[in-house]
């Protein structure tokens, strides 16, 4: 056997007894290094603002946009625009349109009409009707309140035809009275004057 290759033997025994050990300490070393490396302060990062994205446009906004272009017409233009709401074909949008325009019409029963229409919409189980309901029952309950006010001046002004009948029908009898006492005045005789006295000095 060639005297190299005896004298590397011995070498690669040693070299080969080392290496987990050196694997160990080196091992070892980085990972003292790892904790002894002053950490670096957590930096906050802000995120970035959201964007808002556009919310689909729905029906009740141009709704209540139509109502205060109602209040602002004439009871001519009310009936103008009733009259083309009865042509339209009847859909939950039209239904409520004309209970609202109903609303401000001055016409016997109008109010009632109005709330009749937008209960329609509010008690509806049709799937269109639905983004409705809200605003039809909120325009419902106005009507409702308005129709006990109506009918609550309505007993009032009654009340007050009533008293103002009965204290004309008094003031009247009074009125009588004093010319029947007027008239008994006149035809009582008149009293002769007394006679003066003389005066005794």
């Amino acid at each position: 056997m060639p005297a190299s290759t005896m004298s590397a033997s011995p070498l690669r025994r040693r070299t080969v007894r080392w290496q987990p050990l050196l694997c160990l300490l080196l091992c070892a070393g980085l990972a003292a290094c790892n904790t002894t490396r002053p950490r670096l302060p957590a930096m906050s990062v802000t995120p970035a603002p959201a964007v808002e994205t556009p919310q689909p446009l729905d029906d009740i906004g141009p709704l209540l946009n139509y109502h205060q272009a109602l209040r602002r017409m004439s009871q001519g233009e009310l009936i103008k625009e009733l009259s083309g709401l009865m042509q339209q074909k009847r859909t939950p949008r039209v239904t409520l349109q004309t209970g609202m325009v109903l609303m401000l019409t001055r016409g016997n029963g109008d109010l009632a009409r109005a709330q009749g229409l937008l209960d329609s919409v509010a008690n509806s189980t049709e799937t269109n009707s639905a983004p409705y309901k809200p605003l039809a029952q909120m325009l419902s309950s106005y009507c409702g309140e308005a129709r006990r006010l109506a009918e609550h001046v309505d007993k009032l002004n009654a009340q007050l035809g009533t008293q103002q009948k009965e204290s004309q029908r008094r003031i009247d009898q009074l009125n009588e009275m004093v010319e029947e006492l007027k008239n008994i005045e006149r035809t009582l005789p008149v009293r002769p004057a007394a006679p003066a006295t003389g005066v005794k000095k």
